[in-house]
């Protein structure tokens, strides 16, 4: 995208504030012209006083338009203000909205940090280029275009100084342009990966101070800031050579307006009072040209930025809504998965013809190797994916047919990492809720095991548990995850490896608030443990995206089958109760003979 297309697209995000974007240009109109006159009336008020007129009602005039340009300029000052605060507020919203509907794989290649950099940035620039459109440049622009015919009306020999200041200046700012707009591009590029190593680095900290990192991402952060200051350089000593020759294009501009009029006025073809003028128009148009290259030149800097806030308007979400959609209304949770298939672009990962179904109430658990596809699996019935081909249906209506709002309100979801945001622990349970009172808030953490140690904290439900609920350890924050699916009160209900991560002894504790939780649900479960899936009623055997197995645990345990050997080594461990190691199972005769 260009430049110019770039600055096009940014002005038309004023269309919504239409009519006081056009009050505020008419303003600046006015106010041009009024600047462009002040010159005009100040050299006629020098000829009157000399040849003995009457300079006072020129006076008057002048005082007048002087003070209608005073009162337009505080008026185009506040509203240009408060119009540039508005849309920057929209635009943040718009790129936040869109950053949250793009898949996973979009967040992690970019990186969080990168992608928080690319809206705040983004939204910068754009302030910024409306902020000094509508205070400053539009009134600048129309001050040149007028200022030439009137200086040609006065004297064409005297106007054609003038006219070449403006192209010296025009040319001037085109070959710095091209000079660096490349390096300004690979400066972007530095300063997101800059920001991506911060982000990066900030966010593991333990990990950074656990392995004595510190020196070593201090020293690439230093390579990275040496290799953004060797792209950075050549780039302001081309800004730095601008300013200079635009001064001297300026000072032989004063000096030939100076001597020309001078000769001029010693053969009588131009007044005193004309000579004042023109050296008015000459202050006039060096500060509105050096007013509009200063523009120029932060826009050009700002382009590889606004060129990256656009592509992540333009980033298209994995899954988009059916135009009128209807909202889902599940009572039972009865899914079904009818000739299900999902691939991963042109490779061989994914899963193929799926076909299954949970009844309502029942739990299904899926099991099988890394990279089988069992969360592949469960992110299609939230729609995190889209299916291929096939169908998943929810109370016998199709999900690709219904809102994404409504079809996620029906699933609650406990991850094996629980997702807090660094808010109070009231607040990061009504995530599945926000409208819920303080006693539904309560009575979910009763029945996920949490009251007893969310009483304990400082302020109770008002404590702030951190980034990520650092300040909890990893048995509380898995149970605020429990609480707020409870609150929730989804029909559907996935544990997606929610207990893997903990203990076998404080996955014991919160078993009972996992009960609970599954309590007439239809459950779908990812894990690792015997004591999580041995009870499903169904469990699932996945490999190379395809079900191989399905039956309860004693009947697939008693096959010669993936599931057993599964079993036989280790695959599945039994939780061990307190004061016991943790074991395996012991083999299967099945498995054994196999």
């Amino acid at each position: 995208m260009s430049v110019i297309h770039l600055y096009a697209r940014a002005v038309k995000m004023l269309l919504p504030q239409r009519t006081i974007a056009t009050w505020l240009a008419l303003a600046s109109f006015a106010i041009a012209l009024v600047q462009l006159a002040e010159p005009v009336l100040f050299g006629r008020v020098v000829d009157a006083l000399s040849k003995g007129g009457a300079a006072f009602p020129i006076i008057a005039l002048w005082a007048a338009l002087g003070l209608a340009s005073v009162f337009a300029s505080v008026v185009v000052s506040v509203y240009a203000d408060r119009l540039a605060h508005s849309l920057r507020m929209a635009a943040m919203q718009k790129a936040f909205e869109r950053a949250n509907t793009l898949p996973l794989s979009y967040h992690a290649a970019k990186g969080s940090s990168a992608v928080v950099r690319n809206i705040l940035s983004g939204t910068d620039a754009l302030f910024w280029l409306w902020l000094g459109a509508l205070r400053e440049q539009l009134t600048a622009i129309v001050g040149i275009v007028f200022l030439v015919p009137t200086a040609i009306h006065m004297d064409w020999r005297m106007a054609a100084i003038l006219a070449a200041l403006a192209l010296s200046y025009t040319l001037l700012n085109s070959l710095i342009i091209r000079k660096t707009s490349a390096g300004q591009a690979a400066v972007e590029k530095y300063h997101a990966e800059v920001y991506g190593r911060v982000g990066d680095v900030i966010g593991n900290v333990n990990i950074v101070q656990s392995f004595a990192r510190i020196p070593a991402e201090v020293e690439t952060m230093q390579s990275m800031m040496r290799d953004l200051l060797a792209a950075q350089f050549p780039v302001l000593t081309w800004w730095g050579l601008l300013a200079v020759l635009q001064r001297a294009a300026a000072t032989l501009t004063m000096v030939a307006v100076f001597a020309v009029g001078a000769l001029l006025a010693s053969r009588g073809e131009l007044s005193v009072g004309e000579i004042v003028s023109f050296v008015a128009f000459a202050n006039l148009l060096i500060g509105k040209l050096d007013q509009l290259s200063g523009f120029v030149v932060r826009m050009n800097q700002q382009a590889p930025v606004l060129r990256t806030f656009f592509s992540l308007l333009d980033e298209t979400p994995s899954i988009v809504e059916k135009p009128g959609c209807a909202e889902l209304v599940a009572k039972d949770g009865h899914v079904v998965y009818d000739h299900v298939n999902f691939r991963y672009g042109p490779g061989t990962q994914g899963v193929f013809d799926l076909s299954f179904e949970a009844k309502p109430g029942t739990t299904v658990a899926l099991v099988g190797p890394t990279g089988s596809g069992k969360t592949t699996t469960l992110a299609l019935l939230q729609r995190l994916r889209g299916t291929d081909t096939g169908r998943i249906l929810i109370d016998g209506v199709d999900i690709a047919d219904v809102s994404l709002t409504s079809l996620r309100h029906s699933i609650a979801v406990v991850f094996q990492d629980a997702g807090l945001f660094n808010r109070s622990i009231g607040e990061n349970i009504r995530v599945g809720r926000p409208a819920a009172t303080d006693a539904e808030v309560e009575q979910a953490a009763r029945l996920a095991e949490a009251h007893e140690f969310i009483s304990k904290k400082p302020g109770g439900y008002g404590f702030v548990i951190g980034e990520r609920g650092a300040s909890l350890s990893g048995g509380e924050r898995q149970r605020i995850a429990i609480a707020r699916a409870i609150l929730k009160d989804a029909p559907i209900l996935i544990l997606d490896e929610a207990t893997s991560a903990l203990d076998a002894e404080t996955e014991a504790r919160i078993k009972q608030a996992l009960d609970t939780l599954r309590k007439g649900r239809t459950t779908f479960i990812i894990a690792h443990r015997l004591s999580t899936v041995a009870n499903a009623d169904e469990i699932l055997v996945l490999e190379h995206g395809c079900i191989i197995e399905r039956g309860t645990f004693e009947s697939l345990n008693a096959q010669r089958g993936l599931f057993s050997r599964m079993v036989a080594q280790g695959g599945f461990v039994v939780p061990r109760k307190p004061g016991e190691d943790e074991v395996a199972p012991p083999q299967p005769v099945a498995a054994a003979a196999s």
